[in-house]
């Protein structure tokens, strides 16, 4: 490519997700390839797209099986996208999404591609189900074997346990805690009460519903196996129920509960990235414009309370390049993986002294009226994957409802990982 290629602006010009299903419920018959041709589905035919060659389909799964092994590929070739549009699966966990759109976004940007699809799905009802260790390495060894006894041999080994499945587990293998195990650190670590997790909860549910109530979601979403919205939202939930819920992590000292964490999801996101001369030859308005992104990583085996704060280098790292102050947006849209991770993010910046723990000066506070005005992931529900498509088409149709403005995206991640993006219109 000649080195005074310009560099082109990279649009979000469409979105579209299936609704989010609390796991067990709506979409226990459904896995990620059958989730996530439906989005994409609903967005081919939302924008027209029936036919067409795109530049490529980027996405993935947290979760995946074994046969899911080129997950987005496969979704194109049931979609009636021209199949000759190619595709590439990416996990980075929770960043999943966000990274993928980046990642088209990025393609555009240097013209190797017009437009693209960012995508991301998560099944935590359809999970692949493992035998234990002792029966692996027999099945192994029989296989292995030179003739009919030897086999036997090893096959007598079985134990009646042997055929119990290992529950799943979504831990941290450097240190064998789950998300919310870290999280109680972090709660503990930075003082963030219960009664603070609880009323940050109730918020999410009722900026929710009140978005429902006015329609904010009902372009974004195509209906799938009978659900029409998200089913995770409690608009009756109070800070009475709330405070009657026990510890769901720590059961003895804990302040987590089901109530002020992102429940376990299923569902499936996607968006449509393009550049300007795609979208102006297919009558597509800018939504906005993806103008920033920082990936960071922090270590959180030492410091268990770390593991979703990489955030707080992502946020100062993207804002000094560009030039900005965390206060110089119109909207802010934070992953809500519990109420304690973002509070303790919010406490983080406005905290001089805090900052200066993670060597990065202190961003100062937002204005908490243009903090996840329509709720999030404690109340939409948290399909690993598909949380990034959800709230950057979020931000983007708050900023093309507004008709102007910046809007800043924070994402955090299993594996001490986070992403910042900007959006502008």
């Amino acid at each position: 490519m000649p080195t005074d290629t310009p560099f082109r602006r990279a649009a979000i010009v469409g979105y579209n997700r299936i609704p989010f299903a609390r796991n067990n419920t709506a979409y226990t018959q459904a896995n990620n390839r059958d989730m996530m041709t439906a989005a994409l589905n609903g967005l081919i035919d939302r924008y027209k797209l029936h036919g067409k060659e795109l530049g490529e389909v980027a996405g993935g799964a947290v979760i995946k099986h074994s046969w899911e092994i080129n997950l987005m590929r496969e979704c194109v070739l049931h979609t009636s996208l021209d199949p000759k549009t190619p595709a590439c699966d990416i996990q980075q966990a929770c960043n999943t999404g966000i990274e993928s759109a980046v990642y088209i976004a990025n393609k555009i940007a240097l013209g190797q591609i017009e437009c693209g699809i960012a995508g991301g799905v998560d099944s935590t009802s359809n999970v692949p189900l493992e035998f234990n260790e002792h029966i692996r390495k027999i099945f192994l060894a029989a296989r292995r074997s030179k003739g009919t006894l030897e086999r036997l041999k090893h096959l007598a080994g079985i134990r009646f346990s042997d055929f119990t499945p290992v529950a799943p587990q979504n831990l941290e293998p450097g240190t064998g805690l789950s998300m919310g195990g870290h999280t109680e650190y972090t709660a503990k670590y930075y003082k963030i009460s219960r009664e603070e997790q609880d009323a940050y909860a109730l918020q999410s549910h009722l900026k929710m519903a009140a978005a429902t109530d006015r329609g904010f979601f009902k372009d974004m979403l195509s209906p799938y196996m009978g659900l029409e919205q998200d089913n995770n939202m409690r608009r009756d939930t109070t800070m009475e129920k709330l405070a009657r819920l026990r510890p769901a992590f720590d059961k003895e000292n804990g302040s987590l509960t089901a109530g002020n964490s992102s429940p376990l999801t299923d569902g499936a996101s996607c968006l449509l990235i393009a550049s300007e001369e795609w979208a102006k030859q297919n009558n597509l308005p800018i939504l906005a414009y993806i103008t920033h992104a920082e990936m960071a990583a922090i270590e959180y085996i030492e410091n268990k309370h770390n593991l979703l704060l990489a955030p707080v280098y992502s946020a100062s790292r993207m804002l000094k390049k560009a030039g900005l102050r965390l206060q110089d947006f119109d909207y802010y849209e934070i992953h809500e993986a519990f109420a304690a991770q973002v509070l303790a993010i919010l406490k983080i910046w406005e905290s001089p002294e805090l900052s200066k723990e993670f060597g990065v000066e202190a961003l100062g506070s937002i204005d908490p009226a243009k903090l996840n005005i329509n709720g999030s992931s404690l109340a939409t529900g948290h399909p690993f994957a598909a949380t990034g498509g959800r709230v950057l088409a979020t931000m983007a149709k708050l900023l093309h409802e507004k008709g102007s403005g910046r809007g800043f995206v924070s994402v955090c991640a299993a594996g001490g990982q986070g992403m910042t993006v900007i959006l502008e219109k």
